[in-house]
């Protein structure tokens, strides 16, 4: 029997939930690798694994699933958390 991605979050991890939590605030995967300080080529492969993990074809479908399983919060709608790095305990 093959488990379905969909809602599962055994199938993704810590750092893909936070990467797709970043895709879906609208970064860039050079913005994305900055924020949470690893290289480009790293967010590349969890996107290109996300993808294909949740069986969708690009960054919209993908935000577009995030949003149906509650994996992310956009504009306090579908609200979920995600202990994400923060760069407010620095101010």
């Amino acid at each position: 029997m093959t488990s379905s991605p969909q809602g599962n979050n055994d199938v993704l991890s810590d750092r893909e939930l936070q990467v797709i939590e970043l895709v879906a605030s609208g970064l860039t995967n050079q913005e994305i690798a900055e924020k949470l300080d690893i290289s480009k080529r790293t967010v590349d492969n969890h996107v290109s694994n996300i993808l294909n993990k949740t069986s969708t074809e690009n960054r919209v479908a993908l935000v577009r699933w995030a949003l149906q399983w509650g994996k992310v919060c956009l504009d306090q709608v579908n609200c979920c958390t995600l202990d994400l790095p923060r760069d407010d305990a620095a101010s």
